[in-house]
């Protein structure tokens, strides 16, 4: 699923050029919505666990092009998701931005320019979803260890190592999963995991990494087998991660491990176009208002169009 979620032929917005944005915090409701493709919703379908869902505000938006859910999530740094119809993605952003900044950690390309209408979006990725289950899983072995709190400081380092910051707390290392390979005392690969929802029964691997003087020995493939395995023992039904389409190595790593290529996935970096809400703010108080024949704390918003543009980057 890239662009829509299951239509609704029924209903009031069936029959007009609406979209009927409302919040919900059903998880179950938004559980079915996302159920479509879960590799493809993983980040939106962890933050249902708890411990992230009461971090996050959905909205979902229901009109002719189908439906739209749009999550805001703070737990894990400014996060948002975009899924289902790029209309709908659309009505709800022009109503609900969020924070002034975020990271757009999953959005679809048709999505983008809608998205560039409320935000200006920067630092794009044009990636790829890929996942893996129990019945396709091939681990290989490695001289693996499971890392804990205690190697944050080891972790840090050699995500550093390229000069960029690591911050990782010995709470955050924890609470994740994490393996390395070493080298004597020397952390030389690692894997982890950016979310692990085991009610939702699925888990996103990330952060691979691997110090420059060692590539091309296979360590990334051995430290991510060891957390998918992992992952896929807790009975987690779907393992998913993101990467690099022209990521050659990485790509053929991921394959050999029963890793499917799925959804292409762009990410990027939002900053609110208007940075004092007053736009968003009245449209609220319109959409409120046309809304109101709909039911309570119904929005609607007129389909018309507002977007332009693709997936280039704002320059201003």
């Amino acid at each position: 699923m890239t662009d829509t979620l299951p239509r609704h032929a029924s209903g009031p917005h069936a029959a007009n050029p609406e979209y009927l944005v409302r919040q919900s915090r059903d998880w179950r409701e938004l559980e079915r919505w996302l159920a479509d493709d879960r590799p493809f919703a993983a980040y939106a379908l962890g933050h249902l666990e708890w411990g992230l869902f009461e971090w996050s505000s959905f909205w979902v938006a229901e009109g002719p092009q189908g439906t739209a859910i749009v999550m805001h999530a703070g737990a894990l740094g400014a996060t948002t998701v975009t899924i289902g119809a790029p209309e709908g993605v659309g009505a709800i952003t022009s109503l609900h931005p969020g924070t002034r900044h975020s990271y757009l950690s999953t959005a679809s390309p048709e999505h983008m320019p809608y998205l560039r209408d409320a935000y200006h979006v920067r630092d794009t990725l044009s990636m790829t979803r890929m996942s893996v289950t129990a019945a396709h899983f091939a681990g290989v072995n490695g001289e693996v260890r499971r890392l804990r709190g205690r190697d944050a400081y080891k972790i840090n380092a050699l995500y550093a190592s390229e000069g960029g910051p690591s911050h990782y707390t010995n709470e955050t290392i924890e609470r994740a999963v994490y393996y390395g390979m070493f080298d004597g005392e020397q952390l030389v690969s690692v894997a982890g995991t950016h979310i692990v929802a085991p009610n939702q029964g699925i888990a996103i691997v990330g952060n691979v990494f691997t110090d420059a003087a060692y590539r091309g020995l296979g360590l990334a493939t051995r430290v991510t087998s060891a957390v998918t395995h992992e992952l896929l023992e807790r009975g987690c039904a779907e393992v998913a991660l993101t990467v690099d389409p022209g990521n050659t190595p990485a790509l053929a790593a991921y394959t050999r491990l029963g890793y499917q290529p799925g959804s292409p996935v762009v990410e990027a970096r939002l900053e609110r176009r208007d940075m004092f809400g007053i736009g968003p703010a009245l449209r609220r108080r319109r959409a409120r208002s046309r809304g109101a024949a709909y039911g309570p704390e119904i929005e609607a918003v007129d389909v018309g169009g507002h977007a332009a543009g693709g997936l280039g980057e704002d320059r201003e």
